[in-house]
């Protein structure tokens, strides 16, 4: 799989700047080539890597709250994520509970519990990676967000396929500033 890189660019599907399914060393050249003649001097790199097994694309990311403070978002990734906008949000830090809800809350939730026979996903894999996104939230706060999209989900594995962050310059902070939770 070829990927097309520029700054700012997040759509990839959009742009038409990913190339699947390639085989051999003249297909990955001929897209290099196509990125190269259609992205002309936008294109400032090129991520190859292997094409992903076929599983459920998810997503999970970070907004910054100017009242609440660090949000973890989670639900249906993919090219679906801004079409039917089927996500939850939580505020950090996250408990097991929390992560609970988050995964239970979306309408896409029946699909990671193995809905009509199928296997359930990797359900404490997920679990993780949204306890692990919201620690480094609460930890960093100069992260003014995360995207983690898609997120591909099997019942054996969950894997990140592509990420994007965006951090603030580090501010001071208040030494009497407390969090009740």
């Amino acid at each position: 799989m070829l990927k097309a890189y520029w700054p700012g660019l997040v759509h990839k599907t959009e742009e038409r700047a990913v190339h699947l399914d390639l085989e051999g060393d003249a297909q990955v050249r001929a897209g290099f080539r196509d990125f190269g003649t259609r992205f002309g001097d936008r294109l400032s790199g090129v991520v190859v890597q292997p094409l992903a097994e076929r599983g459920t694309e998810l997503f999970a990311g970070v907004v910054q709250d100017e009242v609440f403070g660090p949000l973890v978002l989670f639900g249906l990734g993919g090219t679906a994520t801004d079409v039917l906008a089927d996500h939850a949000a939580r505020l950090a830090p996250l408990t097991d509970h929390d992560v609970h809800d988050l995964i239970t809350s979306p309408r896409c939730a029946p699909l990671l519990f193995g809905s009509r026979g199928g296997r359930p996903l990797d359900l404490p894999g997920l679990e993780q990676l949204l306890l692990r996104l919201s620690r480094m939230a609460s930890d960093l706060p100069q992260l003014a967000e995360a995207d983690f999209n898609p997120v591909l989900a099997t019942p054996g594995a969950v894997t990140v396929l592509d990420a994007r962050l965006r951090l603030l310059p580090r501010r001071a902070q208040d030494p009497y500033l407390r969090r009740l939770r």
